[in-house]
């Protein structure tokens, strides 16, 4: 199975290399077959020249630049349209997520899970040099969506996890434009009935350049994506499901004619 790995950048002169290489060196000192996709959101400083350094030296890389709109959720979004593995985490352009972990995501993901999730808040997760504010709006809003979907699962707007391409292709089409994609993507997953497995994990702050994340800008946007996940949970009589789009998917297949190439006999010389 091969791992994708999307890390969307903006500004991350600072630790852009850092990240890649690291990433780069665990995954093939385990053997792991991958890629690494980082999109480039509109940065100013000189994140695309070392991009470009870089692909020189570790051959599993690539970059696309985010044609689009400037935001985390439209540069995820792109990474996700264009990673070519069979199935694709999405990791921080800061350091701030651990390659040990991603290994561990992996591996637990070939035990037949549709989405690997991580938790900084279980036994074995941990967070160094969290901002209280921030951990004090973390937890509140992961207990309001513990409690709105009844869920046991205590970190959804950790950006950290691993989805399957089918998982993803179920998860379209996307909404969110910023940080609240965090939100959207395993909401939807779990509204939409994919198997999840949840791994402890480690979450650093970050030693060079700024948080994107605007706690004020945000707040509303999560919201909404909470809302439309539960609406969606209550109201769409499991139109979105797993088995749903499955189902859907292989009609599909089926409603494809054959060409006329696999319609010719089979002639052995």
């Amino acid at each position: 199975m091969i791992l994708s790995v999307v890390i969307p950048v903006h500004n991350e002169e600072g630790s852009v290399q850092p990240t890649v290489t690291e990433i780069y060196s665990t995954l093939d000192r385990h053997g792991i077959p991958h890629e690494i996709l980082v999109i480039n959101d509109h940065s100013k400083d000189s994140t695309e020249q070392l991009l470009k350094e870089l692909m020189e030296t570790i051959p599993s890389l690539r970059y696309l630049n985010n044609p689009g709109a400037n935001g985390f959720g439209y540069a995820v979004r792109v990474g996700l349209e264009n990673f070519s593995g069979d199935c694709v985490a999405v990791m921080m352009g800061d350091m701030s997520d651990s390659p040990e972990d991603l290994v561990k995501f992996y591996r637990k993901m070939l035990e037949g899970f549709d989405c690997v999730f991580g938790s900084r808040f279980m036994k074995g997760g941990r967070t160094i040099d969290y901002p209280r504010v921030k951990l004090v709006i973390n937890r509140i809003a992961n207990f309001i969506v513990q409690v709105t979907f009844g869920i046991r699962y205590n970190d959804t707007t950790n950006a950290f996890k691993l989805y399957k391409r089918n998982t993803i292709n179920g998860l379209k089409p996307f909404l969110s434009p910023h940080f609240n994609l965090t939100l959207e993507l395993p909401l939807k997953s779990i509204v939409r009935g994919y198997t999840y497995a949840v791994v402890p994990n480690t979450w650093t702050n970050r030693k060079a350049g700024k948080s994107k994340l605007k706690i004020r800008e945000m707040g509303s946007r999560y919201f909404f994506i909470l809302l439309y996940c539960l609406i969606e949970k209550f109201f769409s009589r499991g139109d979105f499901r797993k088995e749903m789009t499955v189902a859907l998917g292989k009609q599909q297949l089926s409603d494809v004619p054959a060409s006329p190439v696999s319609q010719r006999p089979l002639i052995l010389n």
